[in-house]
């Protein structure tokens, strides 16, 4: 098989990491992927968590243990938010909207690679309103 991509978005936070976490726990109570009653770091700790998500992967937040600073590099299984250069190359006044992202999200993906995830805040009327996610599975 071949990764497959997706993007979506979630509540903002200040807190990036927070709201990654917010993000995954959504997705979670939405849907358990037949690992019912677990957190992200117990599902992760579950061996047959990480081979479903090497084997095919939800295709959202839940693929990524956690949130990495954005100058670390890409990590497998790791969400990055974008550097401010990544972030200008797409939306130049570095505030990114729903409508830039969207615009962008094909240039988005094509940069990223199997168990990679990447993010962003986006914004609406100069204030920041929600975070981008986007990535593709391991698979």
């Amino acid at each position: 098989m071949g990764g497959s991509e997706w993007a979506a978005t979630g509540p903002y936070q200040e807190d990036l990491g927070a709201a990654f976490h917010q993000a995954q726990q959504m997705e979670l109570a939405e849907d358990d992927h037949g690992f019912p009653g677990r957190g992200i770091v117990e599902l992760w700790e579950d061996e047959g968590w990480r081979e479903y998500i090497l084997t095919g992967g939800t295709c959202t937040v839940l693929d990524f243990y956690a949130l990495i600073d954005a100058e670390a590099g890409d990590q497998y299984a790791m969400m990055r938010p974008l550097t401010e250069e990544e972030i200008r190359s797409w939306a130049p006044h570095g505030r990114p909207t729903r409508e830039q992202w969207n615009t962008a999200i094909r240039r988005l993906l094509d940069s990223v690679g199997r168990g990679i995830g990447r993010c962003t805040v986006l914004y609406q009327d100069g204030e920041p309103s929600e975070i981008a996610y986007w990535g593709c599975t391991a698979d």
